[in-house]
């Protein structure tokens, strides 16, 4: 009798994120799974990597090397991207006290912030924001001040975000390429923020996963402005660069002595991540580094192939400047919710997409959905085809 009494006992949870449910991304994903839908909702390919990287994963797997890598990484992938960011953004990093290697972008920054913000801590967030950054802070007992980007633009408000500096404010986390806006920062914005963090003495952490797929506009970074970088995280992953989103391969770079406290916790979430990618990934960089160099022009055709392919539909695509989404305004066809709507074209048209409001700690008065174009032409060609239908 004791042990059922202890038993429900413990099941009577108090949450720690009591109003966080399943991810919106595993919510249509596994819908369109159930109604055969072309998945745009989810930010994953729907084509293979390159053979020369499955070709070296097999090869160091083979070779052995299957057990912990060290803790901020293999020193041969570290290295490497060093040289990346020298070359990319004539930065000069320590190999050995700037960067540590992460299981995905998403552990990074959770370490992150769980670095620098505790019990009280506020944080300033851009609305639409990703949906691991708030519970991140929450378990780190901080609070959120989420500031909207606000349609048609989704451009930063710098006096308002300034004006929204309180004493208690510790920290603001930027994303460029954004998801989901597939807006890019200006150097004006570059400028700003490192204006404002500097002279109010705050963190940034500077989620950067699209950091490669930029299109009209030349790459751009929080390396490339010492001020900034000197108090940044700056975090990007190996999965969006190189279409492996399985193998949750991320990084952060950061100063040395903030990247010491960032590795005090990442020991002991994930300690280390998946060896022989690492490895394979060092070579893919050492030996294929043009396949980088040359990812905005290739999902800027993916983009445009969307794009001519949904001309004549009554969707108003918004521009897409960076990532691989672009949004679509759908006022001319319902006046749903985004969420409703969504599942509705799931079900009924089979194309899955995802509601912005998701984003929003409170959304704005409009209807605009996200759609995925990382994937291949044919498939992009099938959907608008079921898109236009509408």
């Amino acid at each position: 009798m004791r042990r059922l009494t202890k038993a429900r006992h413990y099941m009577n949870i108090d949450s720690k994120l009591p109003h966080v449910g399943t991810t919106i991304f595993s919510v249509m994903s596994a819908l369109a799974a159930d109604c055969g839908a072309i998945n745009l909702s989810q930010g994953f390919p729907d084509f293979t990597a390159s053979e020369f990287l499955l070709d070296r994963l097999n090869t160091h797997a083979s070779a052995g090397r299957n057990q912990y890598a060290p803790m901020n990484g293999v020193p041969e992938l570290r290295e490497a991207i060093a040289a990346l960011i020298r070359e990319c953004y004539h930065r000069k990093v320590s190999s050995e006290t700037e960067i540590t290697l992460t299981s995905g972008a998403t552990e990074a920054l959770f370490v992150a912030v769980q670095t620098v913000i505790r019990p009280g801590d506020n944080v300033i967030l851009l609305d639409p924001a990703y949906d691991s950054y708030e519970p991140a802070i929450a378990l780190a007992g901080g609070t959120c001040t989420r500031l909207p980007l606000l349609p048609p633009d989704y451009r930063p408000d710098w006096q308002r975000i300034e004006d929204s500096i309180t004493p208690n404010t510790r920290l603001i986390m930027v994303n460029s390429p954004h998801n989901p806006t597939a807006t890019v920062f200006t150097d004006d914005d570059w400028r700003q923020l490192e204006r404002i963090a500097e002279q109010h003495d705050l963190f940034v952490i500077s989620d950067e996963v699209y950091e490669h797929i930029v299109f009209e506009n030349a790459r751009n970074s929080a390396h490339c402005y010492p001020a900034l970088a000197e108090r940044s995280f700056v975090i990007s992953s190996f999965g969006k660069t190189f279409h492996v989103t399985g193998w949750k391969l991320g990084y952060c770079v950061a100063p040395p002595a903030l990247s010491h406290e960032f590795r005090k916790v990442h020991q002991f979430v994930t300690f280390t991540s998946f060896t022989p990618a690492q490895y394979a990934v060092a070579d893919m960089l050492n030996e294929c580094s043009a396949e980088v160099h040359e990812l905005g022009a290739f999902y800027r055709a993916k983009r445009d192939c969307f794009v001519s392919a949904m001309q004549g539909s009554r969707f108003n695509l918004l521009p897409s400047q960076g990532t691989y989404f672009v949004l679509a305004d759908y006022s001319a066809i319902s006046d749903e919710s985004d969420l409703d709507f969504c599942q509705r074209l799931t079900r009924e048209h089979g194309v899955a997409a995802i509601p912005l409001s998701v984003f929003y700690e409170t959304p704005p008065q409009s209807r605009v959905i996200r759609f995925c174009f990382a994937k291949r032409e044919q498939t992009l060609r099938d959907a608008a085809e079921k898109l236009k239908a509408l």
